[in-house]
């Protein structure tokens, strides 16, 4: 009995002292605890994403990729996966495990190192919302009185939820719904028994347990997860056996971009910055609904660039980009080239490709991420020799006429074969143009800009000259002189004297003598008929009878700056210089009546729950 009593003292004892440490570490840590009510109202950093009025993807910009879902959004091997791997008893502790202390203790102590960790899954969301990862006893006392205080805050439910969303899982992605897209490409819901073990197994080391970094951890650790499912009763054998047979098929999986319309992103970009600053614009997860129409935009695409590439190339072929290997050394292995290639720039459909061999009319090529493939003589017989502006060389005969083994070419589609049920690609011999182009569309009833081309490609120069390359605007401008004119009292049928104009320039010292292009006269013609031929002489006997002033201040009303409308009668032949939106805004006022309306770009902003 005196034992027994001195034993029970002693417990006694034990844990008075053992609650009187527990209390007075808390009362340590207290002041420097965060306020874990936060959880309860947290934003999860997820992307800003650009879309089409029509919803397709347009651009996603931000550091981290987040897809935030809900329990029921995610599929239950998954909830279970989790739990049987990293908190077997989360149900039933109280923020931290005391058995898991004790194991991990009792390893530590068995082998001199930590091989075990102890963390549940609430004290690992109290580390990844309110601590480091630094190794110190004082930050893991921290860490179980936040996950004790986080227990009596939140559900179980809400903290797994916070947990599974918030957690990094590797390659950027934080949270199970954006690792399900980067390694699979998929939703959560369809992943296979053996993709969500996968998963479930990379918070332990998600830099280096994922299938891209390696296949053979990854299927290590998948295996490890589907053992602890078993064991916990979560798969039947037949389920762990047949997901321990997957092949681990992986590769990195960027956001979809469903059309290509870099330089509106860039304008949604910089329109979101400016309004909510950078932080809010790339991390709180913001959708912006653009006013481009997902079709108009890909014929503006096709359009603008298939010209500007066909006008290029009629200008003859200016050469090689660069050379990889001299004629008479030896060629680069298979190995090397694509090693090369891959630190070579892509322009949208125009590829980098290194000569292999020349044979007759034929090139055979090696082009970045399309192996190789030969070139036939359709895609090659354009390339005649640029010379100047105006002049090429003599017609091509033969492929060696053109390209040598060695030489770094752009390549680009020509068209497609059928064969046997297999597509193949015929290539074209290509260039980066020297020249460059700008396309816009609006609707003309509100100013919505359906469709955009700000220059030849966005990687290659992120100038937007659609919007910001002010340009000469020659004799478009004459429909608009001949407006002030009407508004001043012409008709369509008033007279003006299509004659040649001399007038001394005094400012010049010389005569100013407008021509006609070509240089023909009819003497007086009515207005319609110099409108309709564009008759030089006559615009600028038009705008001497408005007067100079008057037909400046009017050409405002269609939204030019008076500042790009030079103050001289050389405006009636196209002086000024204007960028190509304010040109489509100034004819939208023709096209609807008289009324003029402002371009804009963003349709509507959705935050994340819509």
């Amino acid at each position: 009995m005196k034992f027994i009593k001195a034993l029970l003292i002693a417990t006694l004892v034990c844990i008075i002292l053992g609650v009187t440490t527990i209390f007075g570490f808390y009362q340590y840590v207290k002041p420097e605890l965060p306020d874990v009510a936060t959880l309860k109202d947290v934003q999860l950093q997820t992307p800003m994403q650009v879309y089409s009025r029509d919803g397709k993807l347009i651009a996603q910009f931000g550091e981290k990729r987040r897809i935030p879902l809900t329990l029921e959004e995610m599929p239950p091997h998954l909830l279970e996966a989790i739990i049987a791997t990293e908190d077997s008893r989360f149900y039933s502790h109280y923020g931290f495990d005391p058995i898991g202390i004790t194991r991990a203790a009792f390893a530590v102590l068995a082998s001199g190192s930590a091989k075990q960790g102890a963390s549940t899954i609430t004290q690992q969301l109290a580390r990844n919302f309110f601590l480091s990862n630094e190794k110190k006893i004082m930050r893991k006392i921290k860490e179980i009185f936040i996950a004790v205080h986080i227990e009596q805050l939140l559900t179980k439910q809400e903290i797994l939820e916070l947990y599974l969303n918030k957690i990094y899982l590797g390659y950027r992605s934080y949270g199970v719904g954006a690792a399900a897209h980067v390694y699979f490409g998929k939703e959560v819901s369809q992943l296979t028994l053996g993709e969500v073990a996968i998963i479930a197994g990379l918070p332990k080391a998600p830099s280096t347990m994922n299938p891209i970094y390696s296949v053979d951890r990854a299927t290590t650790r998948r295996n490890v997860v589907l053992s602890r499912m078993l064991d916990e009763g979560y798969i039947t054998k037949q389920e762990f056996d047949d997901a321990r047979a997957e092949i681990v098929i992986s590769k990195y999986h960027g956001a979809e971009i469903e059309l290509q319309a870099p330089y509106i992103a860039e304008i949604a970009r910089a329109w979101m910055v400016n309004k909510y600053g950078e932080e809010a614009a790339y991390t709180s997860g913001m959708n912006i609904y653009t006013t481009v129409d997902s079709k108009m935009q890909a014929a503006a695409n096709k359009a603008s660039i298939d010209n500007l590439l066909a006008y290029d190339e009629r200008h003859g072929f200016r050469g090689a980009v660069k050379t990889v290997w001299e004629p008479k050394a030896t060629p680069l292995d298979e190995k090397s080239i694509a090693k090369h290639l891959r630190n070579e720039p892509s322009y949208g459909e125009l590829m980098p490709a290194v000569v292999l061999s020349v044979k007759g009319k034929t090139a055979t090529v090696d082009i970045k991420n399309n192996g190789i493939a030969t070139i036939p003589w359709d895609g090659l017989k354009w390339a005649r020799r640029f010379k100047t502006d105006k002049r090429q060389g003599p017609a091509p005969h033969r492929a060696a006429d053109i390209l040598a083994a060695g030489e770094q070419v752009y390549v680009r589609p020509l068209s497609q074969e059928t064969t046997d049920d297999v597509t193949t690609t015929v290539w074209k011999l290509s260039q980066v143009p020297a020249a460059n182009t700008a396309f816009v569309a609006m609707d003309p009833t509100d100013g919505a800009i359906t469709s955009l081309v700000g220059g030849f490609n966005f990687v290659h120069n992120k100038f937007n000259r659609a919007t910001q390359s002010v340009r000469q605007v020659g004799s478009s401008i004459k429909p608009f002189i001949y407006s002030a004119a009407l508004y001043h009292g012409k008709t369509l049928a008033s007279l003006v004297n299509d004659a040649p104009i001399n007038t001394w320039d005094e400012s010049q010292g010389t005569a100013w003598r407008p021509k006609n292009s070509p240089p023909t006269y009819v003497g007086p013609a009515r207005l319609r008929i110099g409108l309709a031929q564009s008759k030089n002489v006559m615009a600028v006997r038009v705008l001497r009878n408005v007067g100079l002033d008057e037909t400046r201040e009017y050409l405002t009303r269609f939204g030019f700056d008076i500042d790009q409308v030079p103050r001289s009668e050389t405006i009636a032949l196209g002086a000024g210089s204007l960028t190509p939106v304010k040109m489509a805004q100034g004819y939208s006022v023709f096209a609807n009546g008289g009324y003029y309306v402002e371009p804009y770009y963003i349709n509507r902003l959705e935050g994340p729950y819509g």
